[in-house]
């Protein structure tokens, strides 16, 4: 059985260079979505799943990641004296979040890198990795199935999500095996950004994984793949190939709602997605938008 998990690693060192020149002096991580940044999405999601030890890999120009979950005396003081509480309190809610931690990525060398520099934070125990743009709906819990599926199989977990197959070049794609369970797959082959001809899946890798600690030493011997960077589909390919060594890779079919906030079109998507659902946004918004769809026809 494996270990309980604690720890969870968010990716957080692109340049976001599709959002330029939003992204010029802010971290793509901090754009809002809705009233809140999408960073504050992933983290949130980590500590739903009981993972409140949380490391954020940055790079240059991300100390905004930092000051948001930091505590900001001058804001607080003076929401205290406005007796403003409403808004205090998620002031409040970002700074006492999670214990957070930062490590920097250095050069840009790739997700595998990303990982690899978690390593001494993580030491020898089963961890998740969480991308910074997806987003998954709060209401379709994933990284807890997750969770489970790790402690069961004592292997490494990675989310898949069925795409159109003229997408797949996308993302890293899955040959699976069928388990006992329609939502788990064992995982056989992963290949990287492939083209749909090439795809042996229409199973798109997505941005949760938990991974056993044996990856930090696959990721080290990785040779840069697709794009001349450290790609983590890769090293996780070599562990799916030796199961006996580093307990193989499992998939978990996430069918409900994801955001995908690093893409304009689908950051778009995402924030009216998200807002037409809320109770203080919601009826106003949906007749607005009903009418707003009619005016195109």
């Amino acid at each position: 059985m494996g270990t309980s998990i604690t720890k969870a690693v968010i990716p957080a060192a692109g340049l976001g260079t599709r959002f330029l020149p939003a992204t010029k002096a802010m971290p793509k991580e901090m754009l809002p979505v809705v009233d809140k940044p999408a960073i504050q999405y992933v983290v949130e999601e980590a500590v739903a799943a009981g993972l409140p030890d949380v490391l954020m890999v940055t790079g240059r120009n991300k100390n905004a990641l930092e000051n948001h979950f930091d505590r900001m005396t001058e804001l607080e003081a003076i929401l205290e004296k406005k007796g403003d509480q409403s808004r205090l309190a998620k002031v409040n809610w970002a700074t006492e979040l999670a214990d957070i931690h930062y490590v920097r990525q250095g050069d840009p060398l790739g997700l595998g890198h990303a990982v690899l520099r978690a390593k001494m934070h993580v030491g020898n125990e089963p961890f998740a990795v969480l991308l910074g743009d997806d987003i998954i709906d709060s209401r379709d819990p994933l990284l807890t199935k997750m969770l489970t599926e790790q402690g069961k199989r004592n292997a490494s977990i990675i989310a898949l999500m069925e795409v159109d197959p003229a997408q797949i070049h996308l993302y890293g794609a899955a040959a699976v095996e069928a388990t006992d369970d329609p939502d788990v797959v064992r995982v056989t082959g992963l290949v990287e950004k492939p083209d749909a001809a090439d795809a042996p899946s229409n199973l798109a890798i997505i941005g949760r994984y938990v991974l056993r600690p044996e990856v930090f030493g696959v990721l080290e011997h990785t040779q840069p793949g697709k794009g001349n960077e450290i790609q983590l589909t890769d090293a996780l390919q070599e562990m799916a190939a030796t199961p006996d060594a580093t307990g193989g890779v499992y998939g978990v079919i996430f069918r409900g709602r994801r955001y995908d906030t690093g893409d304009r079109l689908d950051y778009i998507k995402a924030i009216i997605q998200l807002a037409v659902d809320r109770d203080d946004l919601g009826p106003d918004l949906r007749p607005w938008l009903q009418d707003f769809v009619a005016t195109l026809d």
